[in-house]
This record gives C-alpha cells, structure tokens and sequence, in this order.
C-alpha cells in the first residue's frame, strides 16, 4: 500500500507465553520500540487532541430493530458466483429503472418571470401602463425598479433550494464492483439493478504500533445503492456518516443492510441489491424533501395577506372615486390620474423593498453571530419559534466519544485499569477506531499510567472480532515479565477473567451490578482484565464511554426555555443513551421509541391521540427520516412554529418542512441546502443568540407594517374623500415624492435599536389592523383639518395664511405626520426594553426621517414643480400643526397597544362571556361541588 510499515510482530500463542525465550535480534527490536515509544507518546495524544473539531470522535448510533434484516428473500436468489446475467439485467432494469434520483428542475427563466405573477405584482404592473400612458417617466421607473428589484431578491433566496438533489447525488457512488456472468467487472453506478452481486472492500489497515504512521488513511468502497450482506462470516465498518451526518463505523454482519452512499471503512464481503434510486434511504429522503418544498413560508402568507386587504381597499376606493367621476362626467386624463394617484399611494409597492431591506441587514448582524441566513424569511419565522426540535449529536453533545469515571474491582487502581486498556488498543494514529482514540487521548488525565506505558514492549496483538467480541495484547515489561491485555464487552472480559476460577463472587456480583447500571444509562462499557506471566487472572473494571454534554448545553437549555421554547431531541440513538443526555442536560426524559407515530404502518393510536402523544412528548429515539418529518408536520399541524436542527442527509426533509430549518457545524452539503439557516458555531448557544436577534428583527418589522397599513390607509381616506366631495387631489407629482420619501425614510428602520421579547413573537393581525385602522382614521383627521381651514378661509387663508399654496402645505403636513409615525409604532409597551436608550431611536432611523423632513420643509418654503413659495410663518404652522397630529397618534398607539380589551374586541371575544367564565371561576374555587356541576 505504500505505507511505512514495521516489522511484523512475534506470531505467539498465549499458551507459549511463559516457556518462549526471545532471540537477541528481537529484545533489540522491542528495545528501540519502547524507547521510540516514550518520545512520541505524547506527541501522539497531542495530535489527536488537535483533530478534535476536523475529525470528530464517532459515537454509537443503534439502528432500529427489525430495519436492517431480510424483508424479501425473494431479491436474494441471485447465484453469487455468477451475478445476474445480462437478460436478467435488462429485465429488472424495465422493472426497477435506472439506479439514480430523480429531478425536477423548473426553468431558472420560468421561475423568474413567475415571480411578477400575481394580484399586487399585477396592480403594480397596471400602474405602469397607466404612467406611461400619462406619460409619467418617473412613477413609470420607481414602480418598474420596485417590482425588478423584488424579483431579484427572491429569486436569489430561492435558487439554492433546488440545489438539493444535486447535493444529495454527491454521496452517491460512481462506480461499483458487480458480479455478471459469471465475470467481475466495474461498470457505473448507475447501471446496477436490484438482484446485481456487488463486491465492497476497504483499502487496508496500518499495523498496531506506537510509533505515529504519517500516511493518510483511504477510505473504502462507496456502496451503489441499499443491499444485504451474504458473505456468512462478513463484518463490516460502515461509515454512514453520509447518511446520518453522524461520524460512525457502524458494524455490520451477514443479513443486515448497507445504505447507498455509506464506505466502508473495514473488512470486505458481498452484498446483493435490494433497493436503487429512489427507492433507497437517500432516495426515500429525497422525496420527502420535494414534498416538503411545496409549502410557503409563513412569513409571507402572512404579507401576502396584508398585501390582499390593502389591494382590497385600493380597488373599493377607486371604485367609489370612477362612480363620483362617472356622475360628475370628469375627463378621462383626471380619471386615469386619480386611479394612478390612488394606487400609488393604497398598493404597499415599497413593502417588500423595505421589509427585505430590514431581513438582510438583520442576516447580515446573524453573520456577526456564525448564523449564515440563507432564506430570509426564515429570521420572521425564528423569531416566532415554540418548538425547537434538535438532534443530540454534535449539537446537544459534544459529538466526542469521552471516558466516563471508571469502575474498578476493589484493590485496584484507576492507573491499573488505564493502562491495561491502553495496551489492548490499535495504537497507529490512522488504525484508531473512536474507542481506542478515546482512550489514548484521556491519558493526560492519567499522568502514572502515561509515565508507565512506554515500558511495556507489544509482543502480540488480536484486534477485535465479531466473534470473541474482545481486543487481546501480549506486551513485554521492562522486566521481562509478559502480560495479556483483554478489553472488550463487559461480560465477554468477566467470562474470560473466570476462566481459572480465581475472582471471588462478591466481585462477580458488584461487577454484573455495575453493567446493568451503565447500560440503564445508555453507556457503552467496556470490561478490562489482564493476566500476569504465570499468575492468575485479575478482573480490573469497566470503563463507561459516553458522548458527553456541550459545556455550555445546560445553561442555554434553560436560557431557551426562558424564551418560551420547548426543545424535543429527536436522534438515531439508542432510547437509554438519549433518556441519559436527557436527563443531564435537564430536559424532560419522556423520550420514546417512533413506532406510535404511525409513519411505517406501525402504531394503534388515533390521528388525534398521536398529535397529543407528540405534543406532550419530550422527544424520540431511535428514529428515521419518515419520523423525524412526521413529528414536525404533526406539531405544525397543531398551529405551532417548529425550528429543526440537523446535519446529515437523513435530516433534509424535516429541515425543509420546518418553519425555520437549522444546519449545524459540519452539516452535509444536502442538510445545508435544506436549510433556512446555517450556523457555523457547534452547539446551541449560536440558536439562541440567533433567535434573541430574530425577535429584534421581528419587532422592527412589525412596527414598520403597522405604519405601511396606516400610512395606506390614511392617504386612501384622505384622497379617496377628496376626490369624491371637491373632485380635486394633490398635485399627481408630489404623491410619488411622498411615496419615494416614505420608504426612503423608513428604510433606516433596518438600522433601529429594537428589544427582544421574552416569550415567542408571532402576527397579531386583528389587534395590529385594528391600531392601523385608527392611527390612519387620525392621520386622515388631521390632513382633513388642514385642507378644512383653506377651503374654509379661501385658497389664501388657514393655515397658509397668505403666503403659500394649497398643495405644498398639504405635501409638508403629510411628510412630517407619516414620517414621524414609524417613531410612534416602534415603541412596544408589552416588551421589556433595557433601559431608555433603547426606546430612543437609533442614530441612523432619526438622521434618515430627519433629512427627507428638511428635504419637504425646503420644498414647500421654496416651491419646487411650478409651486409657489411658502412663507416661514406658514412653515412653522405646520409643524407645529404636525407635532399636535403625532401626539394625538402617541397616546392613541400607546392606549390601544397594552388594551387587553381591544385586543379582545379585534378578536371578537365577547366581554360578558370573560365575566361570567371569571366569576363561574371565582365561585367554583370557593365550592367545590359547584366545580363538579
């Protein structure tokens, strides 16, 4: 292979041990072995301590039982020795297909030119024909750059959802190694067929010795699509790593099957194929993702509903405006300028410039935070998560295989135990399995066992075996003396250390307590024991390993369910590992195996039962794809967000149907293109920070539509009465510039200080229309108030007082009141803000309406579009007049917003219906068998 390999070691039996002298030439060797071995024994756990984060330490993941045996015998007929033959090859292909996934791809050129189809991007589009009909360029511009813009956006957030399919057919195999004919032959992955006789194999194992190897290890054949193993006396490490996202040599023997896409690390057998394509556990998670895919986004259900009931009202108004302009036979150029005037003003065309405008400044302070955002309507949908449902490994654990506190046989020292495992260990550095690995690297914590070890000289070395389910050294001491190493399988060390009959009972008795313990915890144990040359056996332990929790896990558990959220753990593990994470990391421990779910047929319960039995569960083991989508589709169901985390392949479909999909640190391409976002920090403190962050960017975003409704509704009112009462509006140029500065002014609200609240957010809509409703009723009021002193007093006269025209008064007096409106709705009396600071509005939001503010002021003072000066007098008038509106808008936005009762009015619950539930309540507590009636 190319490997600097050392001399082999002697070939001895444990029999011979005691009466076979070594020749000179050999004590040399094992000599310049023990004192290599103490000059890179620290350097070797050094360097395994340095790939902790690049090559993670695997834990163990057990498979469900009854999912890896035999379903159909009838697909294992194939003669092994002589594969299918091409006539058989062709029939199960027109039976069976090709072995690859399918793809649905819609033109990139379709899905752009549907993002300008529907009822807003429609009225929008009306609106620039009518422009250019009117011959107004500049309405005609912003609109068309509006509706490009948004397009562009979206269709970059989107683009890389369709990418999924293509990352998951980077885990697939491009060839493989079948049996045709009778001949072995190579042929493309694609071209085997359930039946086909598939040859796998690694590329060999360095041999056990100190000293660090520096060649890289190679990684095994890929396995083409899922199979049996028929070799009898097969045993195969399979790393499954691209299925589950989870670093596991999983064993496998005769009879189980091998997932497509899965290496093999260890060992070589042959297996026949039972399921290509789709149909395969890649394939299988593959559908559920384009299943998943057929959803939108809550956020924008959401916008799009406040887009329709705006349209709604634009298309009323103007309906009620052509019924006056019919009657009082206007001209049809006043006609199409007051329709343009209207839905400029009534359609929301800057809403989605401004809220995307506020999600990608919002993505870009999660980058800050190692939260790469890549759907950003995913930041709404965080902010208003209940249910985070996250995976153990590697997000609520360490994903590092780590030695528990030992049990030692009385008598015995810790030291004893470590260093008796250590030399029952593969110690070339690209040999160590996870446990060896494990075992090496505690050494530090073990600084006697450390000092002694190089003294001991390996003369033999078993490595484990499916059979005797046990590792066996022979090394030499300084001394001489030869001693057997066993480490291995809790009872498979206690049989061996009985054989001679020299471990008292009370051992064996504590010994078989102490396995029971650990494997109620979910700890894989393993039992050490060792043998003196011309001694007796001694029965030293068990060492448990453990996955253990992130340091920081705990605490931000709590954190999290300060915040309102519920965490569910769903993982591959085993039930007892998970209800020990559990339980250590302060969770519920209600943890339960899927079959209840009813995904694969499996379960009695009701449809109604098992969202119950979701709901109140704390999360499940021994999962699968199916079930991990099930559990977030059944909480959807039950009107709740769910946030899901993930990082392999069999995690793509739940994070594509959560709300808010999460990869982790070190996701599979396909788990990241699933996702909404993806964190490049481990563990969940990141989530947390994350959604701290979401809320904050929920709660400017909340202001900003509550102003958008109002300030719609206001200019609808406003003009919509005008035109109808006098037949007259507002000069048709100075609405696009109150449009233009509206959302220019708004768009710092990106920028603004906002506080997070402590419980999920989510879209009030009753209660936030119905604040709408009045702050646009005010705001029309006012405008109304000061047309009324002109037409009252003359063109000359109210609030112009002789110096100045009607419509630059009218376009100040707007610009002001809206513009100062978005400093009103971001107040939030119902959330707990730090201090004052953070209701002051931040410097950017305030020098933003603070400039488009002058921009009107000099307008209006000076005349602009053919319209006369305005004197400073009437200036100052009006923003005295405005600075009254906005008060009158505070104190109605702050009394509505902390009603209990408005909001229960918006709602439509019935006041004195609470009343008699509050005193039937009050006497209920007082008698009880009242209670019971």
């Amino acid at each position: 292979m190319g490997l600097n390999q050392p001399e082999q070691p002697l070939n001895l039996t444990l029999h011979d041990l005691s009466t076979q002298s070594l020749d000179q030439e050999m004590k040399d060797h094992l000599y310049i072995t023990r004192q290599e071995t103490t000059s890179t024994i620290d350097a070797l756990i050094t360097e395994l301590e340095e790939e902790d984060g690049k090559e993670p330490d695997p834990e163990v993941v057990t498979i469900g039982p009854g999912t890896d045996r035999v379903t159909d015998p009838c697909l294992l007929k194939t003669d092994l020795s002589m594969g299918l033959t091409d006539e058989e090859v062709l029939s199960s292909r027109r039976k069976f297909g090709w072995n690859s996934l399918k793809e649905e791809r819609c033109s990139p050129i379709l899905k752009f030119v549907m993002l300008f189809i529907g009822p807003v991007q429609f009225v929008m589009e009306l609106s620039t024909l009518l422009a250019a009909g009117l011959r107004d360029w500049i309405d005609f511009a912003v609109i068309w750059g509006l509706l490009l813009l948004n397009a562009i956006v979206s269709f970059g957030q989107e683009y890389h959802a369709d990418n999924i399919v293509n990352d998951l057919k980077k885990t697939l195999a491009l060839k493989a190694t079948v049996i045709r004919n009778g001949q072995r032959k190579e042929i493309p992955a694609e071209d085997v067929v359930p039946g086909d006789v598939i040859e796998v194999e690694d590329v060999g194992i360095c041999p056990p010795i100190w000293p660090i190897e520096s060649a890289d290890f190679l990684q095994g054949t890929i396995i083409p699509a899922d199979a049996i193993i028929v070799t009898p006396s097969a045993h195969l490490q399979v790393d499954q790593s691209s299925v589950t996202g989870e670093s596991l040599a999983v064993d496998k023997y005769a009879g189980e099957r091998c997932f497509a896409s899965s290496a093999v690390k260890r060992g070589s057998a042959q297996l026949v194929v039972t399921l290509i394509g789709d149909h395969t556990y890649v394939g299988r998670a593959a559908a559920l993702v384009n299943q998943a895919s057929q959803g939108k986004g809550h956020f924008t259900i959401v916008l799009g509903r406040i887009s329709m009931i705006l349209l709604i009202l634009v298309l009323i108004t103007l309906f009620i405006v052509w019924i006056a302009c019919f009657y009082r036979s206007s001209h049809i150029i006043d006609i199409l300028e007051f329709t343009l005037a209207i839905t400029i003003i009534g359609v929301p065309v800057g809403l989605p410039v401004v809220v995307t405008t506020t999600l990608a400044v919002g993505a870009s302070l999660l980058a800050k935070k190692s939260a790469v955002v890549q759907k950003l309507t995913a930041i709404e949908s965080l902010a208003g998560v209940q249910i985070l449902c996250t995976d153990k490994t590697g997000t609520l654990t360490r994903n590092k295989l780590t030695l528990g506190d030992p049990y030692t046989a009385p008598g015995v020292d810790k030291d004893d135990l470590m260093i008796t495992a250590c030399l029952a260990a593969n110690r070339t550095r690209k040999g160590m399995d996870a446990i060896d690995r494990a075992f090496v690297k505690s050494l530090r914590f073990y600084p006697e066992a450390k000092r002694q070890i190089p003294s001991y000289a390996l003369v033999e070395y078993h490595p484990f075996d499916p059979v005797s389910k046990k590792v066996t050294a022979v090394v030499e001491a300084s001394d001489g003396t030869r001693v057997i190493c066993v480490k291995g399988s809790p009872i498979v060390a206690l049989n061996t250390a009985m054989e001679d009959g020299s471990i008292p009972d009370s051992i064996i008795d504590a010994y078989n307590s102490k396995v029971k313990e650990f494997a109620s915890r979910g700890f894989r144990s393993l039992g050490v024991a060792r043998k003196c040359e011309a001694g007796s056996w001694e029965l030293l332990g068990i060492m448990p390993c453990l996955d253990p929790p992130r340091f920081d896990t705990a605490s931000t558990i709590k954190e999290a369910q300060h915040l309102g959220l519920s965490i569910k753990m769903l993982t591959g593990d085993a039930i007892a590992i998970a209800k020990e994470a559990a339980r250590q990391l302060g969770l519920g421990t209600n943890i339960y195996k899927p079959e209840e779910l009813g995904v694969t047929g499996a379960g009695d319960l009701p449809g109604s039962e098992v969202n119950d039995f979701v709901e109140g569960a704390d999360g499940f083991a021994e999962v699968y794809p199916e079930h991990k989508y099930a559990v977030v589709e059944r909480l959807q169901n039950r009107g709740y967000l769910v946030a899901m985390t993930g990082d392999g392949v069999n995690d793509a479909a739940s994070l594509k149907k959560a709300d808010t999909g999460i990869a982790v640190e070190g996701a599979s391409d396909a788990a990241r293109s699933a996702s909404d976002i993806v964190f490049l920090a481990p563990g969940l403190s990141a989530i947390v920070d994350a959604i701290k962050a979401s809320r904050q960017i929920f709660h400017r975003m909340y202001s900003y539509v509550i102003y958008r409704i109002a300030l719609s509704l206001h200019l609808m009112l406003f003009f919509g009465l005008w035109i109808v009462t006098l037949n007259r509006s507002l000069d048709l140029r100075l609405v696009v510039f109150l449009a233009i500065g509206a959302d220019i002014a708004t768009l710092a609200i990106a920028y603004d200080k906002a506080p997070y609240s402590s419980t999920p957010v989510k879209w009030n809509e009753p209660k936030l229309w119905g604040i709408a409703v009045i702050l646009g009723v005010v705001l029309a009021g006012g405008s109304w108030l000061a047309l009324g002193t002109i037409l009252v007093y003359g063109e000359g006269g109210g609030i112009v007082e002789n110096f100045g025209a009607r419509d630059m008064v009218l376009f100040l007096e707007i610009a002001l009141t809206q513009n100062w409106l978005i400093f009103i709705t971001r107040l939030n009396p119902d959330i707990e803000s730090s201090g004052w600071k953070q209701r002051l509005p931040s410097l950017k939001l305030f020098l933003a309406v603070f400039l488009v503010d002058v921009a009107a002021t000099l307008a209006c003072g000076f005349g602009v579009l053919e319209h006369p000066r305005t004197s400073f007098v009437a200036v100052i008038r009006v923003w005295v007049f405005s600075v009254g509106v906005s008060v009158v808008c505070a104190i109605m936005y702050l009394w509505l917003a902390q009603a209990q009762w408005f909001d229960d009015v918006m709602h439509g619950r019935s006041f004195r219906h609470k009343s008699r539930e509050r005193s039937w309540e009050d006497f209920s507590k007082l008698d009880p068998e009242l209670a019971e009636f």
